[in-house]
């Protein structure tokens, strides 16, 4: 945790350009529901009830296939960030993967309220989406950090010494950030899923 602290400390300007894109993509994502046509969001609040009823009539939840796939969706975006943070040109590239995650994000809250209304939209977010992210933000944005700091190391020293310092250190960063990232999955199927499960007869 005090290396985490004294990363955040050191790079604080980077971790407040990557939140103000992450929080970007959030109001984007919210704006692009309010301006949805009225068959777009009808559309997507049918698919919400449709997964909610889905899950009432569903005794057990395959909750090994949901964490396959929640943790090959962190390790995809672990690689890509880690890969596109290695290259001068791929700096770009995160920023938008960083505005991607938060417009989804804000969709998924905006689309929830939309359709079940403020109290149990806002309940529904607070269960599915808050406690894994809790952790997966975080790690999002300091991945997003670390790719952005090695990329100013290369502009700043191109000496192969300093790059290689530099690679090794944006790689095991990365790795931790992964860690974290593959905690949320952890926590959203066997936390969140099961709370929903408990409470969906409310919605």
């Amino acid at each position: 945790m005090e290396f985490l602290k004294k990363h955040i400390i050191q790079n604080y300007k980077e971790y407040v350009i990557m939140m103000a894109f992450f929080i970007l993509g959030i109001f984007l994502g919210v704006f692009f529901v309010n301006q949805e046509d009225t068959a777009q969001s009808t559309e997507m609040g049918q698919y919400l009830g449709e997964f909610i009823e889905d899950l009432k009539n569903t005794d057990t939840v395959n909750q090994m296939d949901i964490l396959k796939s929640s943790v090959y969706d962190k390790l995809c975006l672990t690689i890509g960030i880690w890969f596109f943070g290695t290259t001068i040109i791929g700096i770009p590239i995160v920023l938008g993967l960083v505005l991607y995650r938060g417009f989804c994000l804000g969709y998924t809250i905006a689309i929830s309220v939309s359709f079940m209304g403020f109290t149990k939209g806002f309940l529904f977010i607070v269960i599915t989406l808050l406690l894994q992210n809790i952790v997966f933000i975080p790690a999002l944005i300091g991945l997003s950090v670390s790719g952005f700091k090695f990329y100013k190391s290369i502009i700043k020293d191109r000496r192969k010494e300093n790059i290689k310092v530099s690679f090794i250190r944006h790689t095991i960063f990365s790795t931790i950030m992964l860690l974290l990232m593959v905690i949320s999955s952890f926590i959203e199927v066997f936390i969140s899923t099961n709370l929903l499960k408990i409470l969906v007869g409310y919605f």
